[in-house]
């Protein structure tokens, strides 16, 4: 069975290898266009630090309208229960979900912080 494992291995770097080729022989006749890199024009994706303040406030912002929605169904301004129950959920849901990838962030950082040198 060790066998199998070891001849299955080369013949998927074979066949990986393989497909590399046609696609670069697809490329190399034109039939496959590649587009050019959206660097070559000074456009730059945002950093992760700007994507993270984004997040950030668009999770702050949807906290901020669920509250003015409750805010104005609890004071009788507003009769929209519904939209303002949908608007906590989905602020609260975001909220988690932004907790969760902070919680995976700082245990990556920790794994890497355990790494030896």
């Amino acid at each position: 069975m060790a066998n199998a494992t070891m001849v299955s291995a080369p013949m998927t770097n074979v066949q990986t290898l393989m497909d590399q080729m046609n696609v670069h022989s697809e490329m190399a006749k034109g039939a496959i266009k590649v587009g050019p890199n959206p660097r070559d024009f000074g456009t730059q994706h945002p950093s992760f630090t700007e994507l993270m303040e984004q997040k950030v406030a668009a999770v702050n912002t949807e906290q901020n309208t669920s509250s003015a929605l409750m805010r104005a169904v609890d004071s009788g301004e507003s009769d929209d229960l519904v939209g303002a129950m949908v608007a906590s959920q989905k602020a609260s849901l975001s909220f988690a979900t932004m907790i969760q990838i902070r919680n995976r962030l700082v245990q990556a950082f920790d794994d890497v912080m355990k790494m030896p040198i």
